[in-house]
Parts: structure tokens; sequence; C-alpha cells
């Protein structure tokens, strides 16, 4: 004869399942509270449309100019240099005078790690290369040759890659 306190494996998965199925009813019931519609912010302000026509009506006033938008040229200091991407490739950016703006790959021509502009320079973290932000050559090793040059140009008050 079997203990009545014994559970067999077929009674604990049917124990189980009714379980499950109740406590799946229950939470069907209670989702049948909400309601039909998700509210929305009030106090969010809509956005404003203005009158103004763009100078010209062939573009969007805020369009980037045709050849791969780099940077604002005012956001290169006159003498100095900035961290940038073109193409997706990490880059340098210097204006060693006013509106004159070259550009070089950022991959160290040493071991290539990435060099960082720092103002007048480009530093080389890994091994301390330095090389001049006007014309990329090498001012410390160990490097020994100069950044690769990129061609930019300027269009407007923006930096873009030059085609």
């Amino acid at each position: 004869m079997t203990d009545p306190t014994d559970i067999t494996r077929r009674t604990a998965l049917t124990i189980g399942s009714v379980g499950a199925i109740g406590g799946a009813l229950a939470l069907a019931a209670c989702s049948t509270d909400a309601p039909d519609t998700v509210p929305t912010a009030t106090s969010t302000p809509s956005p404003t449309v203005t009158d103004e026509a763009p100078a010209d009506p062939t573009t969007a006033p805020d369009a980037p100019p045709a050849g791969g938008d780099i940077a604002a040229l005012a956001d290169v200091p006159v003498g100095g240099s900035i961290d940038a991407s073109i193409d997706g490739k990490p880059a340098l950016i210097a204006q060693p005078t006013a509106g004159q703006v070259v550009a070089f790959s950022a991959i160290c021509t040493h071991q290539q790690c990435k060099v960082a502009a720092a103002g007048a320079e480009f530093h080389c973290p890994c091994h301390g290369s330095m090389f001049d932000a006007a014309t990329g050559d090498v001012i410390q090793g160990p490097a020994l040759e100069p950044l690769s040059p990129i061609a930019v140009a300027v269009a407007g008050d923006r930096i873009v890659a030059a085609s």
C-alpha cells in the first residue's frame, strides 16, 4: 500500500499546472482594469513653426555643406588643433593661420597608435612621438615618417572633406 502522504510525479505535475493556470488567469483579470489609452504628457511644449524661408530654397537652413561635413571652423582655434573623424576614421584638424585648415590621419606612423590633438602639436600617447600640427612632420620620435595628410576645405563657416 501507498502512504497517503507520498506524492507521485503525476500528482505534482497536475498540482503545478493548476497553480500556473490559476496565476495566469489572475493576472489576466487584473489587466482588464487597465485603461485602453496611454496617457500623454501635457506639460511638454509643442514644436514651433516659423514663417521664415531659408535663403536658398533648395537646402534646409542647417544642412551640412556638400563634401562631408567635419567640423565648424570656429571649433578649431587659430594656431591650434582638434581631434575629429573623417569618413569614420580618426583624424586631426589644425588651423595654423586664420582660415587655413589642414587635416591629417590620427594614426601614428610609428606603431599605429591613435595620436591626439595638443594645440600646435599632435602627441602620440604610446611612445611619445610628437608631430607639427601645421605640417604633420615629426618633431620628436620614435616615429620617423610624418602623418598622412587628408584633403579638406573650408565652405562658409564649416570644414568639409575635399572632393
